[in-house]
């Protein structure tokens, strides 16, 4: 597996899966996440009826587009933004920038009253095993299907995708209730490393896989991979493992498209110190930890207010 970056912050570390568990189907031994991830009993969009709604306790005041944010809404710029222009209002009244709001004020953004999260309550993480043919988004004119119907449901606050994958890749997909955890997870400065498993079609030439690891010039700029290691196949089944430190849309398709070379099948296996868990099967999710989310916390900066409550027992979603 390749070395986490010594750039990257060592947030939340898995434990390592027992032995004897299956790899998901099709995925090549040298594709499937490993390590240190942790195994993943989760369960299918099928079991939706068995999931519970979280009930969220009340917290202290907050400033009022950090509170969104971190309940999901959006970001805090895209927050800020509807504040100011009157989009969001208080208990009846247009909100400000800079405003302080507490438990029992009556938020409503566009007009639709929102349950917001307040911090003495632990953002959840979650690790979804991304199928081919969903969308990482709410809004599709398209309306093809997306990754929110196949997550636990809450009643409070809604799921942020830690970046997205496109339609046709499948893989690990972080998700959060926090925005700005969310957010940290995607800044630039943290170097957080994401490999993929890559099936092309054809050969590729010696002079191509070098183009890809020296740059290759994008549209939106120059792109190049981190690392590019041969991982089995032959003939129109060869199978590559490659990584870089950023995440533009649809990038390693492009990057590979620019050198004359098609991808036929896409897998995240990992995103910084996260792997896809080897017993995580498509369409599944699992949960961090209580002290796995501490942990990823304290690694990235972010304070942790304690509720006083007893600490909700892992599950599986």
């Amino acid at each position: 597996m390749l070395a986490e970056s010594a750039r990257s912050p060592r947030p939340a570390a898995l434990a390592t899966p027992p032995r004897g568990r299956r790899r998901p189907p099709e995925l090549p031994e040298s594709a499937a996440g490993a390590g240190n991830a942790r195994p993943a009993p989760g369960t299918g969009a099928g079991e939706s009826a068995r999931r519970t709604r979280h009930q969220e306790a009340a917290g202290k005041p907050e400033r009022l587009h950090k509170l969104l944010a971190n309940s999901g809404i959006g970001s805090r710029r895209e927050m800020e933004a509807l504040i100011a222009a009157g989009r969001i209002h208080v208990n009846g009244e247009p909100a400000h920038l800079g405003q302080t709001v507490s438990p029992g004020d009556r938020i409503k953004v566009n007009g639709k009253l929102v349950q917001l999260r307040f911090s003495d309550r632990l953002p959840r993480i979650i690790l979804y095993h991304k199928p081919e043919g969903e969308i990482v988004s709410r809004n599709d004119p398209e309306h093809r299907p997306n990754v929110f119907t196949s997550l636990p449901r809450m009643s409070v606050g809604r799921w942020v995708a830690v970046g997205r994958l496109d339609f046709n890749t499948s893989g690990l997909l972080l998700l959060s209730t926090s925005g700005d955890l969310a957010n940290r997870l995607m800044h630039p400065r943290y170097q957080l490393v994401r490999e993929y498993a890559v099936r092309i079609l054809g050969d590729l030439p010696d002079d191509a896989r070098q183009r890809l690891l020296d740059g290759v010039e994008l549209d939106d700029g120059l792109a190049k991979f981190a690392s590019f290691q041969e991982a089995g196949g032959e003939g129109a089944n060869r199978w590559f493992r490659v990584s870089l430190f950023e995440g533009r849309n649809r990038e390693v398709r492009r990057m590979f498209e620019a050198v004359g070379v098609v991808v036929s099948r896409l897998i995240r296996v990992r995103y910084g110190p996260f792997v896809l868990p080897p017993s995580l099967k498509r369409g599944q999710v699992y949960e961090l930890a209580e002290a796995e989310v501490k942990k990823l916390m304290v690694d990235f900066g972010m304070a942790i207010a304690e509720s006083g409550r007893p600490p909700r027992r892992p599950r599986s979603a």
